[in-house]
């Protein structure tokens, strides 16, 4: 039977004209993968030499150019403390990895949404005339949403892509997407999947992403900071807007402090953090994915020790009379004393009663990391460090109380007095075109579960109170987004991914997620197009103009443009544009803010004199801020966003819920795969760590050939080795070493270090993935994905998270050929093709 690929009104002279051209380009053949100049040369920055002021997830910048050429990044004067990152913005743009031309996996060009799926990842794409490209796209959605409805059809992920208030990707497809029809949406993050379900039932708000107690208030009335599983040096580099990078002056002052003596600081972690490293203190050694023990063990003391304040439990918390014997061990016979934890955790019990009252001896600081909820059971790591936090009884005094946000975003900044800008809507209050019945599956699925999701459609699961069926998913869509680095055990999602008829990504560089894509359009970069953006995150410290450092390369176009073209296709252009262009969009947002501002006291410039003069406002600073402090002061008036309006110590919400792995009150629970002497650790004895990287934003610049040499080890992405487990193995620095487990296996390039506990070891995410044999489950990856090797389970039923950090690992010297790493380069084949396909049938 003759493949449909098209539904009726695509005619045979549109479909044949753009064939020609495909077959054009399959005679030039892989010339096309060449860098090219020559078609970076549009009018208005082809010749340009000079400055261009721009920022960046990793700060702002100055970018020289000549002749068009952007040849140096100089980060902008006003931030103090620049991240070595921006050096490779500019790669970026100029690397191998470039999506340059519409591309389309060969197999499905020939066939369609009837192609061979086993295919996806082998790297062999056509060039298609945009045209072309955008009908395959817009046809294929029209075929699924009228053969299957919008639960069929995937546009939930969003990612971190770029900066800019216009150029949000994910903002773009959205709009342009739910102009068309209704989609099968995502609840939830990778990066606090778990702590942000749980945190509203237990501290009314999310936590993760908030503003913290102003520094200046923590560096004058903090007498200890407990930083448990976080690492504010290194991930304060990047930010979601463009970061200031101001706190790292507060960190200077502190390192001050506990050098002379002022503020103890203590690290609970397996690892020496670069923080460690820059500010001093002293660390708590504890096994992975044991915190929430060793947090019972200190509730214990502070209780048996009546070291607690009840006065705080009894006016700001409830249900810690249901906590209570749990702790005490009435309910399950297990008493949680430092003893017992210390079987668990590896922390001496007399240093657990010595941390315990260190915390209670004076004002507390708890600085709570993401990395500890991206496990297991992580839901109750968050609980637990609340519940410590309101035992101590300092919740809303400067210098007291908890945070989940201190790494992120400028946190601890002093938020000054400007305008906020609005961005580019992800809707226009017009209905969509296509409104179809869900048909009973659910309208939303946990994003951690979307590659469970394409397995078993049909299937329920628990999540948040609610029961969730999965939809037969058929096609899917990602926009700046590349969840072939977020999702977790790549084989499992390799052979899953089959089973998906067409795939469509719209981005920059050949990500993993481009090569399992089955149409492929060519984005700009943020530096290819003008923009605007916030300068410093909650610091908010001014605006800043982003106009394009150099003209778009090659045939990329700008995610506006893209989608702009592809609604003229069902007459929503317009609607999508809201009939403005993109600069009056700019000057628009700019204008927002202006007349926010006057209300402010704050006088910002007309739009034009802005953008053609310095290109930057600075606003003043606000005043100092104590999270929670309303709270503390008000509970009546100010309560917080739970049922009771205080601190859940016990949720009856979630106890309600019925669900055995999280249950009224935080518990400790043994997790699937533990190394000390856990579960699997006979088999796979190390704990792989795949927290965030120190010289990337998860996957971004990974590409960047020149910035990537300043930190690979052997052309491979580092694993970093406890001494001892390095010795035991026969590994030293710099060997290529493989590291396995039952799920799969990744070359990486060892670096010993004494900063890593025995049992330990590290493999940044974000690492791209680069199959020997691509598009093949259970292949050797060449370069060191880590997420071929974690599990992918939900955290627990009441968030269905990541648990990226509940992985086990061996890890042996390499002893066989060295492949080259297979995953920087864009497609390495365009086949010649017929350009008449006699077994497709053409409307």
């Amino acid at each position: 039977m003759a493949t449909q690929v098209f539904n009726k009104g695509v005619s045979r002279r549109r479909f044949l004209s753009g064939m020609v051209a495909v077959s054009a380009a399959s005679v030039v053949g892989t010339s096309l993968l060449a860098p090219r100049k020559a078609m970076a040369a549009a009018e208005t920055k082809a010749n340009f030499t000079g400055e261009v002021l721009s920022g960046s997830h990793w700060g702002a910048f100055r970018a020289k150019v000549v002749d068009g050429v952007w040849v140096e990044t100089v980060p902008f004067e006003k931030d103090k403390h620049p991240t070595t990152m921006i050096q490779g913005v500019r790669e970026v743009v100029y690397n191998p990895a470039r999506v340059k031309y519409p591309m389309v996996r060969l197999d499905w060009l020939k066939h369609g949404y009837k192609s061979d799926t086993s295919q996806r990842g082998d790297n062999r794409f056509v060039r298609v005339p945009w045209s072309q490209a955008l009908d395959f796209f817009y046809y294929e959605m029209e075929r699924v949403q009228n053969s299957y409805g919008p639960s069929a059809l995937y546009a939930g992920h969003t990612g971190w892509q770029s900066v800019g208030k216009l150029h949000n990707a994910g903002t773009m497809m959205k709009r342009g997407i739910g102009l068309h029809g209704t989609t099968l949406a995502k609840m939830g993050d990778y990066s606090t999947g778990a702590a942000q379900v749980v945190l509203p039932y237990v501290a009314g708000a999310m936590e993760v992403y908030e503003q913290q107690t102003s520094w200046p208030l923590v560096l004058e009335h903090a007498d200890t900071i407990v930083m448990w599983g976080s690492d504010p040096i290194k991930n304060l580099q990047v930010g979601w807007l463009v970061p200031d990078h101001s706190p790292y002056a507060y960190y200077d002052q502190l390192a001050e402090k506990v050098k002379n003596g002022d503020i103890k600081v203590i690290y609970v972690d397996p690892v020496v953090s670069s923080t460690q490293k820059a500010v001093g203190g002293e660390q708590v050694r504890v096994n992975p994915q044991t915190d929430v023990p060793l947090m019972l063990a200190i509730a214990h003391t502070l209780y048996t020790e009546n070291l607690y304040n009840k006065e705080f439990i009894a006016d700001y918390t409830t249900g810690f009379d249901k906590f209570l014997p749990y702790l005490l061990g009435k309910t399950d016979g297990v008493e949680k004393t430092p003893e017992w934890a210390e079987k668990i955790c590896g922390v001496k019990a007399d240093e657990i009663r010595a941390l315990a009252r260190q915390m209670a001896s004076g004002r507390t600081q708890i600085i709570g990391g993401w990395c500890l909820q991206r496990m297991q059971h992580g839901e109750q790591y968050a609980w637990m460090l609340v519940v410590v936090a309101a035992m101590l009884g300092q919740i809303g005094l400067p210098g007291g109380g908890f945070g989940f946000g201190w790494h992120y975003n400028d946190a601890g900044s002093i938020t000054s007095n400007g305008p906020l800008m609005s961005g580019f809507s992800g809707v226009t209050g017009m209905e969509p075109i296509h409104k179809g019945s869900f048909k009973g599956y659910s309208t939303f699925i946990p994003v951690a579960r979307f590659v469970d999701c394409i397995e078993n459609p049909g299937q329920t699961i628990k999540y948040n109170g609610q029961t969730i069926k999965f939809p037969e998913m058929k096609m899917a869509i990602f926009s700046g987004n590349n969840p072939f680095h977020h999702h977790q055990d790549r084989n499992k999602m390799i052979k899953v991914w089959r089973k998906l008829e067409t795939v469509v990504s719209i981005d920059h560089q050949w990500t993993a997620t481009c090569r399992f894509s089955d149409i492929v359009l060519p984005a700009t970069t943020t530096h290819e197009r003008d923009d605007i953006e916030q300068y410093g995150n909650h610091s908010n410290a001014g605006i800043i103009a982003m106009p394009k450092v150099v003209e778009p390369m090659y045939e990329a176009k700008d995610d506006f443009e893209i989608f702009r073209e592809l609604c003229g296709r069902f007459g929503r252009e317009e609607a999508f544009t809201g009939g403005k262009t993109q600069m009056e969009i700019i000057e628009e947002i700019y204008n927002g803010a202006r007349l926010q501002g006057r209300g402010l006291g704050v006088r910002m410039p007309n739009f034009k004199k802005f953008w053609e003069g310095e290109g930057f406002i600075e606003f003043p600073e606000g005043t100092e801020w104590v999270r929670h402090e309303s709270f503390r002061k008000e509970p009546d008036l100010e309560p917080l966003g739970t049922a009771s309006g205080l601190i859940e110590i016990y949720c009856k919400t979630i106890a309600d819920m019925g669900y055995d792995d999280c249950q009224g009150h935080p518990m400790w629970f043994e997790k699937t795969e533990r190394s000390h002497g856990g579960p699997r650790s006979d088999k796979f004895p190390i704990n792989l760590q795949s927290t965030h990287p120190k010289n990337r934003l998860h996957s971004q610049l990974c590409s960047s050939t020149e910035h990537r040499a300043t930190y690979a080890v052997a052309d491979r992405e580092p694993v970093y080795i406890n001494t001892q487990d390095a010795k035991a193995r026969g590994i030293k620095s710099g060997d290529i070493v493989r590291v396995f487990n039952d799920r799969g296996q990744v070359l990486a390039g060892a670096v010993v270090t004494d900063d890593y506990m025995s049992g330990v070891c590290r493999i940044h995410e974000g690492a791209w993935y680069s199959p020997l044999e691509g598009g093949k489950p259970g292949t050797l990856c060449t370069y060191g994905d880590p997420n071929v090797l974690t599990q992918d389970i939900g955290s627990s039923k009441l968030a269905q998270a990541t648990s990226a950090a509940s992985a086990l690992v061996e890890i042996e010297k390499y002893t066989g050929p060295v492949p080259a790493v297979t995953g920087f380069h864009g497609p390495t084949e365009i086949t010649s093709i017929n350009p008449l396909f006699p077994a497709m049938d053409i409307a």
